[in-house]
């Protein structure tokens, strides 16, 4: 069974869950929605960033890239996203508003060609509330109203701290500490809302969860032709394998005048794995001017097990896959008389087969981004936009169709400490 109950309405209700990092219907499943990474930069060329290396801006898809710096430059940036998304199946829609902080990452140089990165950013999110209403002539009768409510929220963040440094002229590698740390609530109640003998039925439950983890990188960069500029990277990253391990809390509450406990058990050995993460990717660039990258990464999720609030849905973990591609230009990047020639343009694609297989379908994303980089005050700080159009899933085979249209605002800052200047 597919998401079946969907067909008779999506009208959203006033749950508890009101502020939510995303609103899927395919976040009923695992550790929910997977965020895309990077920095309103990548996100704008479709997400691309295992081959990407660029001293003006923090790229943390690849620790290795992070060399990539002037020797006494200090970089912080931080960023927010917002996200509309619009739901359907075919015969009703819902529509909801995303707001949340997106990342901070700071790098700093160590010794050299080698630095230090730290950030936090989310890794998943789960989101989603909606209710149907009970159709069978004879238990609305005898019942009155029955409503059904399913609802969830929560999120799985990374935290990592690495380092980085180039072993030769043309090749740098780098290495992070992950760890990630969040709580995913999933409920599903039952609500009689006219005879007052019957008392609603809540049931769920809840994750609290913590790992260490860690990812490992490396870049080769080089000339293709000294003479106009044209350089090449060639990247790839490892993220390893782990379980997430913490508190688990099943639940079930009969309500009504009173609150009886029906079911509440407590485990605090519950796990949750991540798979292993591979991914490639290369750039191509013309310094100052123009750059065209791609990426393809892979994680096999299958064989896993996931609970969800009902046994009914038909879902099933597979591998998933990821390519990207994207492209940037700058008019020109000295223009004193015109700033809009100073400013760098960017447009992107990607298409996502996501580790989710609900009802023998394959959970399928794909979508084109844009987006800017406005430069403020010196020459490498900036202010970052990227606007991600997407669509996930179709309206075939009782499932959902996503249309979203995401929004990140990042702020890049650069500067160089440490130097002692001449003349005061």
């Amino acid at each position: 069974m597919t998401l079946l109950f969907l067909s008779n309405t999506l009208n959203i209700s006033a749950q508890e869950t009101d502020a939510l990092g995303t609103y899927t219907p395919y976040s009923l499943y695992g550790i929910g929605e997977i965020s895309k990474q990077g920095t309103a930069m990548n996100r704008a060329m479709g997400g691309i960033g295992t081959g990407l290396r660029d001293n003006r801006f923090i790229n943390y898809m690849n620790p290795a890239s992070i060399t990539e710096r002037d020797t006494l430059s200090f970089m912080l940036d931080f960023g927010v996203d917002m996200k509309n998304f619009y739901n359907s199946d075919g015969k009703s829609s819902s529509a909801y508003n995303t707001f949340n902080m997106h990342n901070f990452v700071f790098t700093a140089p160590i010794y050299k060609k080698s630095a230090l990165i730290v950030g936090i950013t989310p890794y998943s999110n789960i989101g989603y509330k909606f209710e149907s209403t009970e159709n069978d002539p004879y238990l609305v009768s005898k019942y009155g109203d029955i409503r059904y409510q399913k609802y969830g929220e929560g999120s799985v963040n990374q935290f990592f701290l690495g380092a980085a440094m180039n072993i030769t002229k043309n090749i740098s590698v780098g290495a992070e500490y992950i760890y990630y740390f969040g709580a995913l609530d999933r409920y599903s109640n039952v609500l009689f809302t006219t005879d007052g003998s019957m008392r609603s039925l809540e049931t769920g439950f809840d994750y609290a969860l913590g790992s260490s983890s860690g990812r490992v990188g490396a870049q080769y960069f080089g000339n293709l032709n000294k003479e106009k500029g044209v350089t090449l990277t060639l990247g790839a990253t490892y993220r390893f394998a782990t379980k997430l391990k913490g508190d688990y809390t099943r639940f079930a509450y009969a309500k009504g005048a009173v609150t009886d406990t029906v079911m509440h058990v407590e485990k605090d050995d519950y796990q949750v794995r991540i798979p292993e993460e591979i991914a490639v990717g290369f750039s191509v660039k013309k310094k100052d001017k123009w750059l065209f990258g791609a990426d393809y990464s892979r994680q096999d999720w299958s064989g896993e097990k996931f609970e969800t609030v009902s046994s009914d849905f038909d879902c099933e973990p597979v591998t998933s896959s990821y390519y990207k591609v994207g492209f940037e230009f700058i008019p020109n990047k000295y223009d004193i008389r015109y700033y809009m020639k100073r400013v760098t343009y960017r447009i992107g694609a990607y298409y996502e087969q996501s580790y989710l297989k609900v009802g023998g379908k394959q959970i399928n994303a794909a979508g084109v981004t844009v987006g800017m980089s406005l430069p403020i005050y010196r020459m490498y700080n900036a202010v970052n936009i990227a606007v991600d159009f997407g669509q996930r899933g179709s309206t075939k085979n009782n499932l959902v169709r996503e249309r979203y249209v995401q929004l990140l605002l990042n702020i890049s800052l650069h500067d160089i400490w440490f130097v002692k200047h001449r003349y005061q």
